[in-house]
């Protein structure tokens, strides 16, 4: 299995290749679009990210001392960002989340092009899978 930082090197090259952050805003949704859909029983209010602009549905479930997140969002950059965590995090120890550094979202410019709000919500988003 790729290690975290490997997948966050690919991250970084994925949107490297971007010409602006129009095309970048497009690789977002494309990747929430692969995320998939939780089911409506699952969209619980326990399950509800706080300080999202957006609605977000997180789940995690663990098996054999590694974690697994499903999620889910009504709006698509958010879900676009939440399925960014999600291919880091997913299928990790606890102590690997923790220590994972976050520094791959300021090199995609995440941390610049996003409103004050859906940065909160990004950091809000990574709280609740480290805590999971």
């Amino acid at each position: 299995m790729r290690g975290i930082e490997e997948i966050q090197r690919e991250i970084v090259s994925e949107f490297s290749e971007c010409t602006d952050w129009e095309e970048r805003y497009q690789l977002l949704i494309e990747m929430g679009d692969e995320l998939g859909s939780l089911p409506e029983a699952a969209k619980t209010q326990e399950r509800l990210v706080p300080g999202c602009q957006s609605r977000v549905w997180i789940v995690s479930e663990e098996k054999n001392g590694k974690i697994r997140f499903q999620a889910d969002s009504d709006s698509t950059i958010t879900r676009g960002m939440i399925a960014l965590l999600i291919r880091v995090f997913s299928d990790r120890t606890r102590e690997e989340i923790k220590n994972a550094s976050l520094d791959f979202l300021k090199e995609i410019g995440l941390d610049k092009h996003l409103s004050m709000s859906r940065r909160n919500g990004l950091y809000s988003m990574v709280n609740i899978l480290r805590n999971s």
